[in-house]
């Protein structure tokens, strides 16, 4: 199950193309990005891959219990 890292949404600027990594467990000090801290915490759940169509601010979950993540 995974902790709610914030009740609201990260802000935060994406480039078009590059892979991120969506943390999916709320464990990681790098919020909203997984920093790895899953394996030792979660080890059930890993990151959401995803690569943005364009570039510019974005709002991604940080309750971790969306619908439609990140």
């Amino acid at each position: 199950q995974p902790v709610i890292a914030a009740k609201e949404p990260f802000p935060v600027e994406l480039e078009a193309g590059k892979t991120y990594g969506w943390c999916s467990c709320g464990h990681s000090q790098r919020q909203p990005f997984c920093d790895g801290a899953h394996k030792k915490a979660a080890p059930g759940l890993s990151p959401l891959r995803f690569s943005p169509a364009r570039s510019g601010p974005a709002w991604l979950c940080g309750c971790k219990r969306t619908r439609t993540p990140p």
